[in-house]
């Protein structure tokens, strides 16, 4: 019987896109029904038109829906992607400029930090509804997150809900090619071990054909350009001794040493040749600029006659998809669940990102065993952080949120205390209304 897999959030064109590509290049897959929703009409149109070319272009028997009702597409699903949004730019921009008042100088905003705890503040409730209904309209469903930010939003529904669920995250995966490239190394004579928590694992192995590659690592990054590409991460590696998965931008405002002084984001934040090398409220200037031209761009691509790539990209989704819903070919990943038995100290219950082997039962997590303990000092910090955030956006308590962001590495560096409940009273105030778990701000 075709599989049916929904798409919540399918105005996210370039995710959806690349997913529903994945997804029918693997045969047992190639006749299902793909349900896409979103809130936006005009977005979802151009969904289905671009998936529709998909299909079209593979010649296979897929069915294309496309609906607003959340219900409506979740009902009898096998499999459902979650790509949303909970706010328009014109809300979040204040995750980043609201800090950036009192002096906290954020690049992304995504994951963690003032920026990512308002994220999840405002996503969590969200996301643990969506789940609830699958609960009710397809209890066997497996639920595949793309959203940020992504711990928070998995140790959030994994908590209150019973979906077979993770979080996806391709930067564990790109980093992994980037590293290879580094080294001269084919991708298929590469093996790793990554294990932390989401945008802070850490490799713990790094191996080409068995043996130890760090040791090449080390000589690669003494060659200027590629220093300069990821100058934030080389110099963690370089002093931690293990490579981070996610870019510097993202992990130069996760911890204390890169954007607490000017003088320090200029020479680690502002330079280098990576795609984002940290400069301050990055998303939100492609998001702006998007917001007046996605519409333009998106209805130029489709006006386009060119040859549809149907190439199997680097994501998870698709594989996972068909090793449990498909013809059930084992697959090993890199997803997110919560911490029982899988890395040895780091909080009990809070969620990391381990390896993964995935078959028809669902998600078979590993255990890893410790971090390195330099590694394991700095994701500590980050993960109960993140368990006093989502605990205090599912019980209402805004003290609790107050005092995750008072740990955070780069707000504490930068801010004393008081200034922090000042940021964060703040920031309560203009995301009032988007906040239904909180009955009061005071703290």
């Amino acid at each position: 019987m075709p599989k049916k897999i929904t798409f919540i959030g399918a105005g996210s064109l370039g995710f959806t896109r690349g997913l529903v590509r994945d997804i029918l290049t693997f045969p047992a897959l190639a006749d299902a029904t793909l349900c896409l929703m979103d809130i936006d009409p005009e977005r979802l149109e151009f969904a289905k038109t671009s998936v529709q070319r998909i299909v079209d272009a593979g010649k296979y028997p897929a069915k294309v829906e496309a609906t607003l009702d959340r219900r409506q597409a979740l009902d009898g699903a096998d499999a459902v992607l979650c790509t949303i949004l909970a706010a328009p730019t014109s809300v979040w921009r204040h995750d980043i400029e609201i800090p950036k008042k009192y002096g906290v100088d954020i690049n992304v905003g995504d994951t963690r930090g003032p920026a990512g705890v308002f994220r999840a503040l405002r996503t969590i409730p969200i996301m643990v509804s969506i789940c609830r209904d699958m609960e009710e309209l397809c209890p066997n469903a497996i639920f595949l997150n793309y959203t940020n930010p992504m711990a928070m939003l998995c140790r959030a529904i994994q908590s209150e809900t019973k979906i077979r669920s993770t979080g996806l995250c391709h930067s564990v995966q790109g980093t992994a090619h980037m590293l290879a490239h580094w080294i001269g190394a084919p991708m298929d004579e590469v093996t790793y071990v990554s294990a932390g928590i989401n945008h802070q694992s850490f490799y713990i192995e790094f191996k080409w054909n068995g043996e130890d590659a760090y040791p090449l690592l080390r000589q690669a990054i003494e060659k200027p350009e590629i220093w300069n590409e990821e100058l934030v991460r080389n110099e963690m590696f370089k002093q931690l001794g293990y490579y981070v998965t996610e870019s510097s931008g993202h992990n130069s405002e996760y911890v204390a040493w890169f954007r607490k002084r000017p003088d320090l984001i200029e020479k680690w934040c502002t330079h280098g040749t990576g795609w984002n090398p940290g400069v301050y409220g990055y998303i939100l200037d492609e998001y702006l600029k998007r917001d007046d031209t996605w519409r333009a761009e998106t209805q130029e691509f489709l006006a386009k006659n060119e040859p549809i790539d149907l190439n199997r990209g680097l994501e998870y989704a698709a594989s996972i998809i068909n090793a449990v819903c498909g013809d059930g070919a084992y697959f090993q990943f890199n997803g997110n669940v919560r911490n029982y038995g899988l890395i040895d100290n780091l909080p009990v219950g809070c969620c990391v990102e381990v390896p993964i082997f995935t078959d028809r039962r669902g998600f078979n997590p590993v255990h890893v065993g410790p971090l390195p303990p330099q590694c394991a000092a700095l994701v500590n910090i980050s993960a109960n952080n993140e368990e006093m955030a989502v605990n205090g956006c599912l019980t209402g308590d805004a003290r609790m949120v107050f005092h995750s962001l008072c740990y955070d590495p780069l707000t504490a560096a930068v801010l004393s205390l008081e200034e922090i409940r000042s940021m964060t009273k703040d920031m309560f105030e203009v995301n009032r209304e988007y906040l239904p778990t909180f009955k009061t701000i005071d703290f």
